[in-house]
């Protein structure tokens, strides 16, 4: 084979590459009838004696070889080297060599169409829908800013349920049991974490603006029916399924849309979205106490109807999708439930979400019944904890821990917290600071669900699917925890305080497992590459 023609400088023209590549791909002997720059006596020059094995129209031409003979392009450079059998140790043997003896030149066809190689033709990995998310811009925090007030109008009504649950008990539904009652705001909550289930595959196909202008009306019609109902029922109606259904649709939109325009900037985009919530659970609540005895029940739900309509108006009109995918055969792909990572971080959001919005709904029954002054103003403190803790875990799981890490330690210490609940009796500054801190700890679980899935998502296309099965897991785990806890604490306080304690402690130890199966996963993916 011909020496390599080097030179001094450490940069090589792609003229004595290609010139390199073409020396070590012809056969021994002459081709063409021409010595291609060879000299008497040179190996690679013409013999007497020597066959000519080229034919006209071979791509061993006795033209010049130079870099505009081939495009310069790595499949055409790399085809070049994989055809000489002297090239191929480690690169794959599913290339096809050169011919090397007089039998397979004669018989060899340069117009056949041969199937293109699997490497050249191998495309990028699959990724969301418009190329690589952008992670800034005008319309990606437009993104977020919809994201923002679709929060505070799903999570945030579900945060200042508390308020609600107390008058239903109090005036408007009087002489029924507050496990009864809590049945209200569970299904509210159910629906907006199960519904998901079937709006995903929805949004995975592009249909985002259907998903907000029919979720908006939902929510707002379903607010606007609670100021005129007066039976339980209507109630369960209006503001159990009609919101319900409606928070399904839009959450579901808030936490799908922002990993398609944000990557290393994730799971911080989707705090600040989440924050939203917890400035609902501020809003409403003061709203409604203020108001209801001045004005009324009706006109004061009235009112939240009407902020809710005015804030969902910003999402209807901004939020909309990166690019449309192709349309998927399957409206949900089974592979998906069989990922055991997956499967055990939704058993992890089964058991937070059981305990977790214990507090939210009787914080300030438990205020009362403990004798502490101003028990309404308990419920904001929690609800006003939970802003800075929807934001902060969410910027330290961008920059410095993987999600699930932060996700880990933020429950962790919402299951210490929880079990500290119980020394709490008749101290207003005590109760005060463990708002404050559980507010800030079960911010965190909600707003990082999204950034964990995200993280072991490896095709985006099927985002939407995934945070629907996700989150109905999490709607199984709501239908369980507020009722039973609200059946619970009035023959004892500390047995609730237990209940939320101890499923949180499940939560913590199933996100623990959640990481090893992935930190697995990943190593025996990369154990098949290297296989």
């Amino acid at each position: 084979m011909a020496a390599f023609p080097m030179k001094e400088s450490p940069q090589h023209s792609i003229d004595d590459f290609s010139s390199f590549l073409y020396q070590s791909h012809r056969p021994q002997g002459s081709i063409g009838g021409s010595s291609m720059g060879s000299r008497p006596g040179s190996s690679h020059g013409s013999r007497p004696g020597t066959p000519n094995y080229s034919r006209p129209g071979t791509a061993y031409s006795t033209l010049p070889f130079n870099s505009s003979t081939v495009a310069l392009n790595p499949r055409n450079i790399s085809n070049l080297a994989l055809d000489n059998p002297r090239h191929q140790s480690g690169l794959g043997h599913h290339v096809e060599s050169a011919p090397n003896s007089p039998r397979e030149w004669h018989s060899f066809n340069p117009n056949e169409k041969k199937e293109p190689s699997p490497l050249a033709n191998a495309g990028p990995p699959p990724g969301p829908p418009g190329g690589p998310p952008p992670d800034g811009g005008l319309t990606a925090w437009l993104q977020v800013l919809g994201g923002y007030c679709l929060f505070m109008n799903t999570w945030g009504i579900i945060n200042a349920f508390g308020v609600f649950q107390s008058y239903y008990v109090e005036v408007l539904l009087k002489g029924t049991s507050n496990s009864t009652v809590s049945w209200i705001g569970t299904i509210t909550s159910f629906l907006l974490c199960a519904s998901p289930l079937l709006w995903g595959p929805i949004f995975d196909r592009g249909n985002i603006r259907i998903l907000v202008i029919c979720g908006s009306l939902s929510v707002v019609f379903g607010i606007m029916m609670t100021s005129l109902c007066t039976e339980y029922y209507q109630i369960i109606l209006a503001q159990g399924i009609c919101v319900g259904i409606g928070g399904g649709c839009t959450f579901l939109t808030a936490t799908s849309i922002l990993p398609t325009y944000f990557a290393k900037k994730r799971a911080l985009a989707m705090g600040i979205a989440a924050s939203g919530s917890s400035l609902g659970g501020i809003i409403y609540p003061i709203v409604f106490h203020t108001l209801q005895p001045k004005i009324g029940f009706g006109w004061s739900v009235r009112i939240i109807g009407l902020i809710a309509l005015v804030t969902l108006t910003i999402p209807c009109l901004v939020m909309r999708p990166r690019g449309k995918p192709p349309p998927k055969k399957k409206l949900i792909d089974p592979a998906i439930l069989k990922e055991v990572p997956f499967g055990i971080f939704n058993l992890a959001t089964f058991f937070g979400f059981v305990g977790q919005y214990i507090p939210f709904f009787f914080i300030e029954q438990f205020a009362a019944a403990h004798g502490i002054a101003n028990p309404f103003w308990m419920l904001i403190v929690l609800n006003a904890g939970s802003i800075p803790g929807r934001i902060v875990p969410s910027l330290i799981a961008d920059r410095f821990f993987p999600p699930l890490i932060v996700l880990g330690a933020c429950t962790g210490s919402a299951t210490v917290l929880a079990f500290a609940w119980t020394a709490i009796q008749g101290s207003y500054v005590g109760l005060l600071i463990w708002a404050l801190l559980y507010g800030f700890c079960a911010g965190a679980f909600v707003s990082l669900q999204g950034p964990c899935v995200a993280s072991m998502t490896k095709d985006l296309r099927t985002i939407g699917t995934r945070f629907g099965i996700n989150m109905f897991a999490g709607a199984l785990g709501i239908l369980i925890g507020s009722p039973v806890g609200g059946a619970i604490f009035p023959k004892s306080w500390p047995g609730a305080q237990a209940f939320c304690g101890a499923t949180l402690l499940c939560s913590t130890i199933s996100i623990a497992g959640t990481w090893y199966a992935w930190q697995r996963s990943k190593t025996q993916g990369m154990q098949k590459l290297d296989g």
